[in-house]
């Protein structure tokens, strides 16, 4: 049986749509209230047959599915409730956290992996934070351009980047690679080239290549046609073909698949692409922007990325610098996170205490721009309605330096033994980790923030340093 809610949520433009996915009847009628108080349209359904049936004829920008389901497993229907909504986010819910279990459902999609809580408070919070990105890329969030865009400084470095792209506007058809760090914005950069080029009212599309099996990346990217794989029960546009004149935004390029590779490729240089299980030839129109912390050119001398394809991406380079190197733009970025997160709080904006912006302008942002706006949002729930002082920045901030972000490596605000010379990058981002979680005892969301990376990416490298199994360094 499936359960369509009706819903309160006031027409804003862009339909912000969530789908739960939940055998049990009460807990998801008590998610979807919840959502729906905060005036977001919420679908149910309580088997995973009604949830492709769903998904195949609505369009949803968030799934929240159950681990377990009575007629499937959850985790292996994410690939084909991906496959039917392009660009969606998806967040596994369980009732046991497990490693293998978390690792098992990103592989196959899910953005992050969630334990049913007697508080709804982290599925509210996950909800809130894929509608505020979802909204940055609607047509009309409330919000102007300018409020939209992260590309704010008064730097050199970022008006140079800002340059760059409004030269690159005029030219629609090449090929534009953004490069720099985790977290300092990429994805913002893509966005402003988008609005600056494109025209109005077509899709700006991302795809995440690293959270995605190459098998899917393939059908979200060319689309399918109907009995391509088990659960392709219908043609389906990929993401090439929903963007139209529009722009298709390929974030950490440098972990796609190399048969995946030589396909884009080919479409670059013919700008005709097949449906995965058909013959037929498509025309691309949107112009493709890529995006990678990791440096191209190694990879190449690796044999891991395609020598031909680096060429061909990096025609209109874009470096992004880290925050650390473009000091003078942290508190005019500061401001407007605190007025961005204070608007989406219904409040009027908080001030700094002067110690504050001191703490501010000197640490190091292993996180880079993601990481500041993680520390404003925090402050500001702590603060509620007073200045925000020292009392509601995170303890790393006060009581270590923070670890220099070396080589494009995704830092940690946490202190560890490194021996020049002797411990290689791999090695110090592992000490890294293992410090974080000891500090937490192992809780992995504070451990994620103590490093300034998301949940989703920390899990990623526990899974890569084998840290997944109890242990002394665990």
């Amino acid at each position: 049986m499936n359960e369509k809610m009706k819903s309160g949520a006031k027409d804003t433009g862009v339909e912000f749509r969530v789908l739960v996915i939940d055998d049990e009847q009460l807990f998801a009628q008590a998610v979807g209230r919840e959502i729906e108080r905060l005036g977001i349209l919420c679908d149910l359904a309580y088997t995973a047959a009604d949830a492709l049936r769903l998904a195949g004829a609505n369009t949803y920008q968030l799934f929240l599915l159950d681990h377990k389901l009575p007629d499937d497993d959850g985790i292996r229907i994410i690939p084909m409730l991906l496959s039917r909504q392009v660009g969606a986010t998806l967040v596994m819910m369980t009732a046991f956290e497990t490693i293998p279990n978390a690792v098992a459902a990103i592989r196959q999609g899910a953005e992050d992996y969630l334990v049913k809580q007697t508080s709804m408070k982290p599925i509210l919070e996950k909800v809130k934070e894929v509608r505020d990105r979802c909204s940055v890329h609607g047509d009309d969030a409330g919000w102007d351009d300018h409020k939209n865009s992260g590309l704010i400084g008064r730097s050199a470095a970022v008006q140079r980047a800002v340059a760059a792209i409004e030269k690159v506007a005029k030219s629609a058809e090449t090929t534009v690679l953004i490069t720099g760090e985790s977290g300092v914005g990429k994805e913002v950069a893509a966005l402003h080239l988008h609005r600056s080029s494109a025209p109005d009212g077509t899709p700006f599309i991302p795809v995440d290549c690293v959270a995605l099996p190459a098998t899917l990346v393939e059908s979200i990217l060319f689309g399918h046609e109907k009995g391509a794989f088990t659960g392709a029960d219908k043609a389906t546009d990929g993401a090439f073909a929903k963007a139209g004149s529009g722009t298709v935004f390929l974030d950490e390029i440098g972990d796609m698949n190399l048969d995946l590779q030589g396909k884009l490729l080919r479409l670059l240089e013919s700008r005709k692409y097949q449906r995965v299980g058909s013959v037929h030839e498509h025309v691309m129109k949107a112009r493709i922007v890529a995006a990678t912390h990791r440096d191209l050119g190694e990879l190449v001398k690796e044999g891991k990325f395609r020598f031909d394809l680096y060429q061909r991406l990096s025609v209109f380079p874009i470096a992004i610098p880290p925050l650390r190197e473009r000091r003078e733009d942290i508190l005019p970025l500061a401001r407007h996170f605190i007025e961005f997160i204070s608007h989406n709080l219904q409040r009027p904006p908080t001030p700094l205490a002067r110690e504050v912006e001191e703490i501010l302008q000197n640490y190091t942002y292993p996180g880079n721009v993601r990481e500041l706006k993680n520390i404003l949002e925090r402050a500001l729930v702590l603060a509620g309605n007073d200045p925000i002082g020292t009392q509601h920045l995170p303890e790393r901030m006060m009581r270590v330096p923070a670890v220099p972000n070396v080589a494009g490596a995704e830092g940690a605000g946490v202190p560890v033994d490194f021996i020049p010379g002797v411990d290689t990058l791999e090695t110090l981002e592992k000490k890294m980790i293992i410090n974080a979680l000891r500090q937490t005892k192992g809780v992995r969301s504070a451990a994620a923030d103590i490093l300034g990376i998301s949940r989703f990416q920390l899990l990623r490298r526990i899974e890569k340093y084998a840290l997944n199994e109890p242990s002394d360094e665990q």
